[in-house]
């Protein structure tokens, strides 16, 4: 995104997402959603730190993989959730390294240290939890200002969508006041 909105405004009136009268607004939201996308992308860990986020977990309890994603993602404060993707091939390989065995409960795997697994999360005790450092991330600090640019976006295509001429009008000056103080705070700085 260059910093303003496409030629022409949002063209509000009735239309559809393919040009249309509403299709400016379209592309401004595809554009808003894709330039988030792009500062603020979940942080890339480091190669090994779901390995060690997993085996520091375990050290605590047992846990089944959903339970290890979501621990990770709230002990990091939401800056990190490693994808199942990430974390069942981890648990799979240590498993085959004898660091962890995996126990059906309840219809699901849960995994716990062996005596070789206690031993490697003492050795890494002494190092801080990856999921520390997921917070001081360089674009973790942003992450409350993608989700409201997308939920602004939402109002104002729904306001496009279904307001009166009056209440459209009166949406885009507050668009036009909203983005005149963003480039204030800018300004400050």
């Amino acid at each position: 995104m260059n910093g303003s909105f496409p030629q022409g405004g949002f063209g509000f009136g009735s239309g559809d997402r393919s040009g249309g009268p509403l299709g400016g607004i379209w592309e401004a939201m595809e554009q808003l959603r894709t330039q988030f996308e792009q500062r603020t992308g979940s942080p890339r860990m480091a190669r090994g730190d779901v390995r060690a986020a997993v085996i520091s977990l375990l050290a605590e309890r047992p846990m089944h993989g959903y339970q290890i994603i979501t621990e990770i993602a709230d002990r990091s404060g939401g800056a990190w959730k490693p994808s199942a993707g990430s974390v069942y091939p981890t648990l799979q390989q240590l498993a085959d390294e004898g660091l962890i065995t995996a126990e059906e409960q309840g219809g699901r795997k849960t995994y716990s240290l062996t005596d070789a697994g206690i031993t490697a999360s003492e050795e890494a005790a002494a190092k801080p939890a990856p999921w520390e450092s997921a917070g001081a991330r360089p674009t973790s600090h942003v992450g409350a200002l993608p989700k409201a640019g997308m939920e602004l976006a939402s109002a104002t295509a729904q306001l496009a969508r279904t307001g009166s001429p009056e209440q459209v009008e009166a949406g885009v000056e507050i668009l036009e006041d909203a983005r005149r103080r963003l480039y204030a705070i800018l300004a400050e700085g």
